[in-house]
């Protein structure tokens, strides 16, 4: 299907490498514009963008990051924030109880609406010819980032944006075979060892050419040992700090 949509999508790859170019503010007024067209649970609209230009705290986020050189340098940085607080100021002002924000339910809410808007900001980004990369790695020291972005309480930054114009051309990293991905009606909890097999071979071969030999790894090989990575469990008691999902 020759379908300009469906070819931006299946064509992406994340950019970790961008020129000096800066967006143009009507660039950042459209993506944000886009990012604010994706659904919304209940028309709540629980989130927020912060459009980060200041040269000092992209250099703070990017130490945060674990040095990743592209949260710094790139066209324009945002972080999606779910947020509770405006709804929160709303029922205040109305003489509402707004207990119901404590709740994982509207926790999840908030955090579906950030993701779905990022994803709309990322797919109109890579449309225009951008490329962009998603820095979840802000959470690497969650109270430090709160503290930055002066985020209030019933609010929580879900993970940077980087997007600029690509510097780069990057391989398309393989995605799962559909069998072990797409369930019809229930999930199929055995997994199709031989595709994820052919799979494991795909990726090997894919870093093997990306980094000229170097990296010699399958993906389930990947998964594996990210299981031994140290999790970040101050994100918990932040969240309770900031009263999301205490219900």
């Amino acid at each position: 299907m020759d379908n300009p949509v469906i070819r931006t999508l299946l064509n992406h790859r994340s950019i970790r490498k961008f020129t000096d170019q800066k967006l143009s503010e009507d660039q950042i007024e459209l993506l944000v514009k886009c990012a604010q067209a994706a659904s919304t649970s209940s028309y709540t609209q629980s989130f927020s963008i912060i459009g980060i230009d200041d040269p000092a705290l992209k250099k703070e986020l990017r130490i945060i990051s674990g040095d990743q050189p592209y949260v710094e340098a790139n066209g324009g940085f945002f972080v999606f924030v779910a947020d509770q607080y405006r709804n929160k100021k709303i029922g205040e002002r109305s003489g509402i109880d707004t207990r119901v924000l404590d709740t994982t339910q509207r926790l999840t809410v908030a955090l579906g609406d950030a993701a779905f808007a990022a994803q709309n900001m990322a797919v109109a980004a890579e449309s225009m010819g951008l490329g962009i990369c998603y820095i979840g790695s802000i959470q690497r020291d969650i109270e430090r980032t709160a503290a930055l972005l002066k985020l209030p309480d019933y609010t929580f930054p879900l993970f940077g944006l980087a997007v600029g114009y690509p510097d780069q051309e990057p391989e398309k990293k393989p995605r799962l075979p559909l069998k072990n991905i797409y369930h019809r009606n229930t999930y199929a909890a055995q997994l199709d060892n031989a595709a994820l097999e052919r799979y494991d071979q795909q990726v090997a071969d894919y870093y093997h050419s990306r980094t000229g030999g170097r990296r010699e790894e399958t993906w389930t090989e990947q998964i594996a040992n990210g299981l031994s990575t140290p999790p970040r469990l101050a994100l918990k008691p932040f969240l309770e700090k900031q009263h999301l999902g205490r219900r």
